[in-house]
C-alpha cells in the first residue's frame, strides 16, 4: 500500500503545514492531497508545496464540479502537472448541494451527467486535441455562438491521473469505468462490497479490471489505549458528516453508510443533526461505527484495522494523523507509515 496524506489548507498556522508537508515527505508519505470545500482552494497550496517538495506527489482532493468549467480544471491540472515535474493527479468530486447551491450558487443536479462529460472534456484537453463536445451539460462550443472550437495552448499531457471522489453506486461505476483511481471516504473493509462492486462494474464496461485503479481510503489514525475516551472525542466529527454534509433530503455520507450496515443509526443521527439537537446526534453515533471507520485505538487495533483495509483491496492509505502538535501528528504518521510497511511493504 501506498502512504499518502490529506491536508486542509485553512486549518493550521501556513508555516506549519509546509513544515509538516515536508516531514511527511522525510518520513516515506509518497502523496498529499489537498482539500478544497468552503475554505482554502486547492491549486495555490498545490504550487507552493512542489516547490518545496522533492519527490511528493500531489492532488487536488477534490476540485468541486462546477466551481470551475471544464476546461478551466484541464488548465489548471496542466498547470500545476508542468510546475511540479509531473508530480500531480486531478482529483475531482461532486460535492453536496449545502456547498454548490449555499456557497457557489449553481444546481447541485445531474451529478453523474455533468462528471461524465467534465472528464470527457478534461481528457481532450489534456491530450491536446481540440475541444469539440456535444454534450448536454457543456456543449462546446457553445450553440448559436460566435466562439471556436479551442485547443489548449500548453504542452499536452495525457498522462494526468484522474481520480474521482464519489460515494453513491453509479457514480462508483462511473469511477470504474473513466478514472484511474476512487478517492474514496466513509469507508468499512468489512462491508467493501458495497463499494468496489459498483467500481468493478464500471470497469468492466471499459475492459478494465479494479487492479487497473487506485483505491484510495482516508481515515483518522490516532495511536492510545483509552480507547472509549478516544472515540467519544470522534463521534461530533462523524455526527457531522451524517447529519451537515448535505441537506435534508441529500446526504451522500449518510446513505454510504445505511449501504455498509449502518441504515437506522445514520437515519437517526441524521434526524436529530437537522432538528438542531446536535449533542444527541452526536451521542447516538455507535462506538462500532467510529471503529469502524477509522484507524483509531491501540497499536494492536490500528494494524488489525490495516490488515483488514489491505486485504479488501486498498492500494492507497490516506491518513489524517491525530494530536495536539505537529511534532505530535508527525510522531503519529510515523508510527502509522512503519506499521503499513510492515503489513504492506510492495507499493503499488
Amino acid at each position: 500500500m501506498r502512504v499518502a496524506i490529506q491536508l486542509a489548507a485553512e486549518q493550521a498556522p501556513w508555516d506549519q503545514l509546509v513544515t509538516y508537508v515536508c516531514e511527511a515527505e522525510r518520513l516515506g508519505a509518497e502523496m498529499c492531497w489537498v482539500a478544497e470545500a468552503w475554505g482554502c482552494d486547492a491549486a495555490t497550496p498545490i504550487g507552493f508545496l512542489a516547490a518545496r517538495t522533492e519527490r511528493m506527489h500531489f492532488g487536488s482532493g477534490i476540485m468541486q464540479l462546477g466551481a470551475r468549467t471544464p476546461a478551466m480544471t484541464a488548465m489548471t491540472a496542466l498547470t500545476l502537472a508542468r510546475i511540479s515535474g509531473d508530480r500531480y493527479c486531478l482529483g475531482l468530486g461532486a460535492s453536496g448541494p449545502q456547498v454548490m447551491e449555499g456557497l457557489h450558487g449553481i444546481r447541485h443536479g445531474a451529478a453523474l451527467g455533468r462528471m461524465r462529460e467534465t472528464v470527457e472534456i478534461i481528457r481532450l484537453a489534456l491530450a491536446g486535441e481540440r475541444i469539440e463536445h456535444p454534450g448536454t451539460h457543456f456543449p462546446l462550443p457553445l450553440p448559436g455562438g460566435e466562439g471556436r472550437a479551442l485547443r489548449l495552448s500548453q504542452p499536452a499531457n495525457p498522462g494526468i491521473p484522474i481520480y474521482l471522489a464519489t460515494l453513491s453506486p453509479r457514480m462508483l461505476e462511473l469511477t470504474g469505468e473513466v478514472a484511474d483511481g476512487w478517492l474514496g471516504t466513509s469507508f468499512v473493509p468489512e462491508a467493501a462490497a458495497a463499494s468496489l462492486e459498483p467500481l468493478a462494474a464500471g470497469a468492466a464496461r471499459a475492459g478494465r479490471t479494479l487492479a487497473d485503479l487506485d483505491i484510495c481510503q482516508g481515515a483518522e489514525v490516532a495511536f492510545g489505549d483509552d480507547v472509549e475516551a478516544m472515540v467519544v472525542r470522534r463521534k461530533p466529527g462523524l455526527a457531522f458528516s451524517l447529519g451537515g454534509m448535505g441537506s435534508a433530503t441529500t446526504n451522500y455520507y449518510a446513505r454510504a453508510y445505511a449501504r455498509q450496515g449502518w441504515a437506522d443509526a445514520a437515519t437517526e443521527v441524521q434526524r436529530l443533526w437537522l432538528a438542531g439537537r446536535r449533542e444527541e446526534a452526536a451521542a447516538r453515533v455507535p462506538d462500532e461505527m467510529v471503529l469502524a471507520t477509522t484507524l483509531i485505538g491501540t497499536e494492536a487495533m490500528v494494524r488489525e484495522r490495516l490488515r483488514r483495509w489491505c486485504a479488501a483491496g486498498v492500494t492507497t492509505v490516506r491518513l489524517y494523523p491525530a494530536g495536539e502538535s505537529l511534532d505530535a501528528r508527525l510522531a503519529t504518521l510515523a508510527r502509522a507509515i512503519e506499521m503499513i510497511r510492515e503489513i504492506a511493504p510492495s507499493h503499488r
